[in-house]
């Protein structure tokens, strides 16, 4: 299923991150920031468990969350979104997916992978802020089947319907979320009107 958070705040925001002046320390404060936002439609599913706690006042029947969040950030411009959503989810926690592309078959290749060791009962959400021709998200996501998980979300900023189409074919059981579905990509795989290379935005690199 393919969500896309269409909150004004997130638009706003998406706006001054498409700008090509805005530099480094604005960009990467409103991609946190967007991330955050996300968040809170992102989460709106999550699983709870009824428990039993005493107030200050009295004893009480209230609801926690029942499964662990983990979130993985695809090196290295997912990082960048991990922030923005630990700040509402303090508890989760990190793994990281390393990924290049091969410059002869074009298919990513995975250099570094750690995990937590409960991936495979947690909610996992891979973070990244470009969903482009989907190979890289395609790739994460068969790291993390294989290592177990079952419970995974896609967590973009934005993304192209070539993406989005590679996902639901490869990965039919996973949720993406998008802040805008842009129009396409151009003849380099980058996303129109898109935002730019976002690793090198993010950390000042060219």
């Amino acid at each position: 299923m393919l969500i896309v958070v269409e909150h004004p705040l997130i638009q706003h925001k998406l706006t001054l991150i498409r700008k090509k002046e805005t530099g480094t320390k604005d960009f990467r404060e409103n991609l946190d920031e967007i991330a955050g936002l996300m968040a809170y439609e992102i989460t709106r599913d999550l699983p709870t468990q009824e428990i039993e706690i005493e107030t200050p006042l009295q004893k009480c029947s209230t609801r926690e969350l029942a499964r662990e969040i983990v979130l993985v950030p695809i090196l290295r411009a997912g990082l960048g979104m991990v922030d923005g959503i630990t700040n509402l989810i303090p508890t989760a926690k990190v793994g990281h997916i390393g990924l290049y592309r091969d410059h002869i078959t074009l298919e990513p290749m995975n250099y570094y992978a750690k995990f937590p060791g409960n991936i495979d009962e947690a909610v996992i959400m891979v973070l990244d802020p470009m969903l482009a021709t989907g190979g890289s998200a395609s790739s994460a996501i068969n790291t993390l089947k294989d290592e177990g998980a079952c419970h995974i979300k896609l967590v973009c900023i934005v993304g192209s319907p070539e993406g989005v189409q590679r996902i639901k074919n490869d990965h039919p059981d996973v949720d993406i979320y998008l802040a805008s579905l842009d129009e396409g990509l151009n003849e380099l795989g980058y996303i129109v009107p898109g935002l730019g290379d976002a690793g090198d935005r993010l950390f000042g690199t060219k």
